[in-house]
Formats: structure tokens, C-alpha cells, sequence
């Protein structure tokens, strides 16, 4: 029986899925990540997999668990507008369902048992002068770059809030910003006075935020990912302020033989911008 779950653990294929809640240029799967999240949902659910927070995927590579993680996908969400937790009326595009209503609309319909460990793992940006000039000068003013719904959002069960860097090395950011970080790249992030600032700053702030949670989770802006990041300052600080994992793009399924550090992902509209590009992905990544 013992050999039966190493070999379980051993064999771990799961795909991890990224989406983008402002990524709303128009009014259909293609072109909409919220039409596309929802559709996802169903379309993962028909195919009999099973959707689990992207902790377990972390816990499981890290030797730290044994579930049978065969046939599962895990959902991420990145930037951490107010789109990911509620309904907002775009000016272009009108009402857009957030992720999390879209998770809940699903449990409603389909009942709890269907996916008990649904959930969703949602990336955010630290800094709130960042998100406020993000919110200006990138999206449309309204004030969608909030941290007020982090709280609900983690204490919902369906969401968990992780790390998605202090304040993204933006473009909109003055430039040079601090410790002479070009704006605009995260493989700029190549010093450990860089570093500290972006990371564990950030690591710092959330914990705060959001106590007793804190984030264990960091994704790498814009995909960027360096050596110094990933094979030095993330081994060596990482656990350090409290990290277990970080993730990139990849567009591979987390298996135990991932890198810790660069665990990859499939993120919507880049790796699959249809349900049958998607239904692919999954019928090829998830072991």
C-alpha cells in the first residue's frame, strides 16, 4: 500500500493554469479572461479532473505530502485588480463576473461535491502607490487596483493571496526606481539589494496584511525569470522570509522533478486561446 502512494506521489502531472483579470479586450473566450475562466471551469470539470489549490502542487514537490495528485489542475490569477475578486461594469466591454464569483457561480450550479477543493491562487502586486498609478495610467482610473477584497477574498476558502512582487518593476514606474532597478524588466532584478526590496518587501507587507495568513507563494513578474533569482537569492532567502515555491511561465506541468523555483505554468491567452487549444493542453499535461 505504501509503495502504491510513493509511486502516486512520483507521478505527478499537474498543469497549472494563469489568467489575467485585466486582460478584458473584448467579449469572448479569445480576448476576455474572464469568459474564458468560466468556460475553463466546465471544461475541466467535463473532462473529470479535479481542480486543488496550487499549495498542495508546492507541498507535494517538496516531499511534504502524498496525495494522489493524478488527474488534477490548479488555477492561478496574476496582478490583483479588483476583477479578480468583484463584478465590475467596464466602460467598453460592461459587466464583467470576477473570478471568484465565477468559482462561486460554479459551486451553486453544480453543488460542493462536484469540485470540493476548488480553488484559485491569486498573485498580487504590494506596493499601493504602484497599484494606484497602475490603476491610472493602465487600466482606467476607477480605483480597480484595491487591496480591500484581499482579506475576503482569503477568508472565502476559495482564494489564497500570494506574492507577486512589490511592485511589478512596472514601466508606468519612474525610472530608474529604487536601488537603480530599470524599469519595466524583472530579469533586472539582479542584485540582492534588488531583491530584498521586490520580494521579501513585499513578502513583509503581505504578511501583515493579511495575519495569520502569509504568502508562501511568489510569481515572477511578466515571466522574467534570471539565474540570480532563480538559483541564488530564492535557495538561499527564500525559505528565509517564508517562501516555499516560485513560478514562471514554462508552459510544462508541474512534476516532481519541476524546479522549486521556476515551477511552470500555462497562462490564458498566450499558451491557449480557445477551449480546444485548452482541451489539448489538458489531455497532454495532466497525469
Amino acid at each position: 500500500m505504501m509503495a502504491g502512494l510513493h509511486q502516486r506521489a512520483r507521478t505527478m502531472r499537474v498543469p497549472i493554469l494563469t489568467y489575467h483579470g485585466v486582460n478584458i479586450a473584448g467579449d469572448g473566450y479569445a480576448d476576455n479572461d474572464h469568459v474564458a475562466f468560466a468556460a475553463d471551469l466546465e471544461l475541466i470539470h467535463s473532462l473529470q479532473l479535479r481542480i486543488v489549490p496550487l499549495q498542495w502542487v508546492v507541498d507535494q514537490l517538496l516531499g511534504r505530502s502524498r496525495r494522489d495528485l493524478r488527474g488534477c489542475v490548479a488555477l492561478t490569477c496574476d496582478d490583483g485588480s479588483n476583477f479578480d475578486y468583484d463584478d465590475l461594469d467596464h466602460p467598453q466591454h460592461g459587466l464583467q463576473r470576477s473570478f471568484h464569483n465565477s468559482l462561486r457561480r460554479f459551486r451553486e450550479h453544480h453543488g460542493e461535491r462536484a469540485q470540493p477543493d476548488l480553488h484559485l491562487t491569486a498573485f498580487v502586486i504590494a506596493d499601493p502607490v504602484a497599484r494606484e498609478r497602475m490603476d491610472r495610467q493602465c487600466l482606467v482610473g476607477r480605483d480597480w487596483m484595491q487591496s480591500r477584497w484581499w482579506r475576503a477574498a482569503q477568508d472565502s476558502g476559495l482564494i489564497a493571496i500570494e506574492n507577486h512582487s512589490w511592485d511589478h518593476n512596472h514601466p508606468c514606474l519612474d525610472s530608474p526606481g529604487p536601488h537603480g532597478l530599470a524599469r519595466g524588466d524583472f530579469h533586472a532584478v539582479a542584485g540582492e539589494t534588488q531583491a530584498e526590496f521586490e520580494i521579501a518587501r513585499a513578502q513583509h507587507y503581505l504578511a501583515q496584511q493579511l495575519a495569520p495568513h502569509a504568502p508562501r507563494l511568489f510569481c515572477y513578474p511578466f515571466g522574467h525569470v534570471n539565474d540570480f533569482l532563480r538559483s541564488d537569492w530564492l535557495p538561499r532567502r527564500g525559505p528565509a522570509v517564508g517562501l516555499d515555491a516560485a513560478f514562471g511561465d514554462g508552459a510544462a506541468p508541474a512534476t516532481p522533478a519541476s524546479d522549486r523555483w521556476n515551477v511552470p505554468r500555462y497562462v490564458c491567452g498566450w499558451h491557449w486561446r480557445s477551449p480546444e487549444a485548452l482541451r489539448a493542453i489538458l489531455r497532454s499535461a495532466a497525469g
